[in-house]
C-alpha cells in the first residue's frame, strides 16, 4: 500500500471509533487496525480471544533524540543463573569461535578420543584443549540428563553465565538507518526463542528484546536451536516490554504486532524501514498492554486449514519480509 496512506489512513474497521489520542512517529499515524481484545492469540500472528477494538494510542513519546543524548546512560549487562550450558557441536563450535569462556567440556566417553572413530568430535575436544579447556570423559546417559532436548551429539560444555545486552545496545547496533528488532511477548519454549534468534539473526537484525520474566532464556536449547546464533546478535532483557517498545519508538521505530486478527496482511502492512516486529506467545499471543503499544498489526495470510504456524515460523515468514523489502529498497521514508 502507499507510504501516505499506511502513515495517515484511518483503520477500516470501526469507523464510528474514536481516532486515536497520539498520533504516529513524526506526528503522523501509521495505518492499522483497531486493537484486538485482551490476548491476540496463541503462537502464529493472532489466536482465537480478540474481542473488540480499541482505539488510544499509548503514552505520549518523550522528548526528540536530540534533547535525550546527553542523559542516555550505559547500564551493565544483566546475567541469568543457570544459562551455562552448550550442546551440540556446531553450537559449541560457534562458542570457541566467539571467544565465550568455557569453563568444563563434557565428551562422551570414547567418542571423542584420537582412537575412536568420530574424528569431527575428536577434532572440536583437540581445538577445546588447545583453548585451555578442561575436557572430562562422561557416560552417554550423563550428557542425556544435561541436554535439553536430547541432541547433544556427544558433547555439552559448560561457560559463565550468558551475558545479555541492555535495550540500549541493541538500539546501538541498530545505527541510524532501516534496522530490525524482533520483540517477543513472553515466548517461552527456549527451542522456538533458539529458532527465532537464528532467523533474526540470518536476516540482519539488529537484535532481540524478550522480558526478564515468564520467558525463555539463553540456555541449552536455545543454543542449539540457533546454531549459535545467540552469541552474534544484542539479546536485550527488559523488566517492561511496553516501555521497552516506547523506548524503540524513541529511536525512530514503528512497532507492528503480528496476530491474526489483524485487517492488512503482511504483503501489504508497512513492514519496512525501522522496525520493532512484535511477536506473541506461544499460548496467549501479544498481551493486550504490549498490543497498546504498537502502532499497527498486521497478519499472515493463509489457505490452509491448519489454524496457524508457530511462533518461530511465523516469525521467521514476517523476518524476511522485512528483509525482502529492504533489499527492494523500500525505506521508511518513502
Amino acid at each position: 500500500m502507499a507510504r501516505d496512506n499506511a502513515r495517515r489512513g484511518p483503520s477500516r474497521r470501526g469507523q464510528g471509533a474514536p481516532q486515536p489520542s497520539q498520533p504516529g512517529r513524526g506526528g503522523q499515524h501509521r495505518g492499522r487496525d483497531q486493537r484486538a481484545g485482551s490476548r491476540s492469540g496463541g503462537g502464529a500472528p493472532g489466536g482465537r480471544q480478540a474481542q473488540g477494538g480499541r482505539g488510544q494510542r499509548g503514552p505520549k513519546r518523550p522528548a526528540p533524540r536530540s534533547q535525550r543524548a546527553s542523559g542516555r546512560q550505559d547500564q551493565p549487562r544483566a546475567t541469568t543463573p543457570g544459562s551455562d550450558l552448550i550442546e551440540g557441536r556446531r553450537a559449541v563450535a560457534e562458542a570457541l569461535d566467539a571467544g565465550v569462556s568455557i569453563r568444563t567440556a563434557y565428551v562422551q566417553d570414547g567418542a571423542g578420543s584420537s582412537e575412536g572413530a568420530d574424528r569431527a568430535l575428536a577434532a572440536l575436544v583437540r581445538r577445546l584443549a588447545d583453548a585451555g579447556v578442561e575436557c572430562e570423559a562422561v557416560p552417554r546417559s550423563r550428557l542425556d540428563r544435561l541436554s535439553s532436548h536430547g541432541a547433544h551429539q556427544g558433547i555439552v560444555v559448560k561457560t559463565k553465565p550468558f551475558s545479555y545486552a541492555t535495550i540500549e545496545d541493541v538500539i546501538a547496533a541498530a545505527g541510524e538507518g532501516d534496522a530490525l528488532v524482533v520483540v517477543l511477548d513472553h515466548v517461552t519454549d527456549e527451542g522456538n526463542f533458539g529458532a527465532i534468534v537464528r532467523s533474526a539473526e540470518v536476516v540482519g537484525a539488529a537484535g532481540v528484546v524478550v522480558a526478564n520474566a515468564r520467558a525463555a532464556t539463553v540456555g541449552p536449547g536455545a543454543y542449539k536451536t540457533s546454531a549459535g546464533a545467540v552469541l552474534h546478535l544484542p539479546i536485550a532483557q527488559v523488566p517492561n516490554l511496553a516501555r521497552a517498545i516506547d523506548r524503540l519508538k524513541e529511536a525512530g521505530f514503528w512497532a507492528c504486532a503480528a496476530t491474526e486478527h489483524a485487517e492488512q496482511d503482511v504483503w501489504h502492512a508497512p513492514v519496512y524501514g525501522r522496525l520493532a516486529l512484535v511477536m506473541g506467545s506461544e499460548g496467549e499471543g501479544v498481551s493486550r498492554l504490549v498490543l497498546d503499544h504498537c502502532d499497527f498489526c498486521a497478519r499472515l495470510p493463509q489457505r490452509g486449514r491448519v489454524e496457524s504456524l508457530n511462533v518461530a515460523q511465523a516469525t521467521t515468514v514476517m523476518c524476511y519480509e522485512w528483509l525482502r523489502r529492504a533489499s527492494e529498497g523500500a525505506r521508511s521514508d518513502a
